[in-house]
């Protein structure tokens, strides 16, 4: 492979130098002890890659040396003054003799080879370590779901991924006296005891792991190292799936029992409800009645007011032909009115002819001449209609009646006058009683005259022609007067 395709795979997916730093410090608790068994001795770190381990040990004085076969790789360590060599490690671990370095690692090299370079490897590295000296190697861890069935094949180098027993039984099975398997690289807040999720399954366990091989050495020499190698480290799927498990039963635990409690306050709840629907119903039930009631009062109250609007119409409908019958007699009564007008009009039209004519024939000469002959045959009409009627005597008894009562009024202011007369009458008993009767009818009132009328009682005094304009004259001033 490439120098430049492996170190930038390198730098874009395996982190900054002073991350990975950050991650090695997980192993202090190891090296810290052994640096101060062996101080300044050989560390040798297989597959060292840009170094950061290097780097890290150099500053705890060990004296590190490292081998890959990359020499791009190299070139990193390379840069910062690194004790580095283009080898295998297998050969590397040939050379050496038994018993010189301190510490033999790996970080990410046993998934890039053969198994059984894998089980060579662990054989030599114990060979060459001092007594109580470790062997360190890290791969990835594929009890992480999503590492062992996606991101471990990210490397294209990548042969298969070693499950973290089957690492550890080959350190043991190569004569070890105690390994360990530290999980690492794991999320900080799985460990704050916060819930989980499912994702968390399956992708929270510790991405990489670490199986730690420490040589058979007198117990003062192993005795440092006692308590790193008790300690636990990272989280293993089995913890996280107990976990999972412990949380999603408290959980339902916690869902029955609110359960358990929302059973209850729904019970206590529906007997309220019972209790209230049994109020509501009731109060529904007078509202229905309430409402059937209003509906009748409204019913008959819209049967009323049916009743009078039809009413209001007929009243309506009578009101609206009484206007038109009084529009309709107005409208008669103006032409009546209109037509006695002129009728009137023609009348007084009339009239005033007549009086004309009447006022000429008055003014005629032959109105004056014929004068002493319309009163000389107007006494002759009068005198033989008061024959014919039997009106003389009667004519002659009002005129002669009042002399006489003179006569008589006189005789009685005088005494002697008066006692002459009734001895005369005495003998004429019915003269006498004649006379008292006149003088009797004589003391009442006379009757008012009748008012003197400018035409005379009778046309018959008058000339034919005269009583064609009297007839003519009447009529006009009779008509006039209706």
């Amino acid at each position: 492979m490439s120098d430049n395709f492996y170190r930038a795979f390198e730098d874009r997916y395996r982190g900054s130098r002073e991350l990975i730093k950050a991650r090695l410090a997980a192993y202090q608790p190891f090296y810290a002890p052994l640096a101060a068994l062996y101080p300044g001795a050989t560390v040798l770190d297989l597959g060292c890659g840009r170094g950061e381990w290097l780097e890290l040990l150099g500053e705890q004085g060990f004296d590190t040396f490292g081998v890959d076969l990359d020499d791009g790789m190299l070139a990193a360590c390379r840069e910062r003054g690194l004790r580095v060599e283009l080898t295998d490690a297998l050969s590397a671990l040939r050379a050496r003799a038994d018993a010189s370095v301190a510490m033999v690692s790996a970080f990410h090299l046993v998934e890039h080879i053969p198994f059984e370079m894998v089980q060579e490897l662990i054989r030599e590295a114990r060979r060459v370590l001092l007594p109580g000296g470790l062997l360190v190697m890290e791969t990835p861890n594929p009890e992480n779901l999503v590492v062992g069935a996606s991101s471990f094949y990210m490397d294209p180098s990548h042969l298969r991924p070693i499950p973290p027993p089957l690492l550890d039984f080959v350190v043991g099975f190569a004569g070890f006296a105690r390994q360990k398997v530290l999980r690492l690289q794991e999320a900080a807040q799985l460990h704050e005891g916060k819930p989980i999720g499912l994702i968390d399954v399956l992708d929270g366990v510790s991405p990489d792991y670490a199986v730690l091989g420490q040589k058979q050495a007198p117990e003062a020499i192993l005795a440092p190292f006692g308590a790193p190698f008790a300690a636990s480290y990272g989280i293993s799927l089995s913890d996280l799936a107990l976990r999972f498990e412990e949380q999603d039963h408290s959980r339902r635990a916690e869902l029955h029992q609110a359960l358990g409690q929302l059973g209850d306050r729904v019970g206590r709840r529906e007997q309220a409800d019972s209790a209230t629907f049994d109020i509501l119903h009731k109060g529904l039930a007078r509202i229905a009645e309430g409402v059937e009631s209003n509906r009748l009062r409204h019913d008959a109250a819209e049967a009323q007011l049916h009743d009078l609007r039809a009413r209001d119409d007929q009243l309506l409908q009578r009101q609206e032909q009484q206007a038109q019958l009084a529009q309709q007699t107005q409208a008669a009564f103006q032409e009546h009115l209109a037509a006695l007008a002129q009728r009137v009009g023609t009348a007084e039209e009339r009239a005033a002819q007549h009086q004309r004519r009447v006022e000429e024939l008055l003014d005629s000469t032959s109105w004056r001449v014929t004068a002493p002959l319309r009163m000389v045959t107007g006494y002759a009409y009068r005198l033989r209609d008061a024959a014919r009627d039997g009106r003389i005597v009667p004519g002659l008894k009002r005129r002669v009646t009042p002399p006489l009562l003179a006569l008589m009024r006189a005789l009685l202011r005088r005494p002697r006058a008066k006692r002459a007369a009734l001895s005369v009458l005495r003998r004429f008993p019915g003269l006498h009683a004649r006379l008292y009767g006149v003088l009797r009818r004589g003391s009442a009132a006379p009757p008012a005259p009748p008012p003197a009328s400018p035409f005379p009682d009778s046309a018959g005094d008058l000339s034919p022609r005269a009583q064609h304009i009297y007839q003519e004259l009447k009529q006009a001033i009779d008509s006039r007067k209706n």
